[in-house]
């Protein structure tokens, strides 16, 4: 699918139950709240947005596919899909447009080992981590600039 224009903002597992899952770490914002923040963003730079949330991979990675060619770029937050799924991280590798992953929690942090290391950032553009939902924000509004061939 050619894309131009459009920016896609891909969600993995769990961020359905954004604003009331463990909102000490993830913050009280819903994923709709997301939703918006990016949409502005997107339109204020003319841009399309395309926002999707899935707890499946195979969801995931046909979205990838969708951005592969002609998207201006792609905000991924992979969330669980950060630490073991190599089928997403081999789509989101196809893809011709910068990507960069969003994390709303700074992984690198976190509790336990396994949740600071994420296997997509071998291929993505940059990361955002630990700035809250404005992660997103920035990650739009990056995308943006590199769409108007400012960097």
């Amino acid at each position: 699918m050619d894309a131009p224009g459009i920016v896609f903002v891909l969600n993995g597992p769990n961020l359905d139950l954004l604003g009331l899952r463990e909102p000490g770490i993830y913050g009280h914002a819903t994923l709709s709240d997301v939703e918006a923040l990016c949409r502005s963003e997107a339109e204020a730079f003319g841009l399309r947005l395309r926002f999707h949330q899935t707890n499946a991979e195979h969801e995931m990675i046909a979205w990838l596919h969708e951005a592969r060619t002609g998207a201006a770029g792609i905000v991924i937050n992979p969330a669980g899909f950060s630490y073991a799924a190599y089928p997403v991280l081999d789509a989101l590798r196809m893809c011709d447009c910068p990507s960069i992953e969003v994390h709303i929690s700074n992984i690198h942090r976190r509790e336990a080992d396994w949740r600071s290391r994420s296997i997509m950032t071998q291929v993505v553009t940059g990361n955002v981590a630990g700035l809250g939902v404005q992660g997103y924000a920035l990650a739009v509004r990056y995308i943006a600039l590199l769409a108007q061939g400012i960097q």
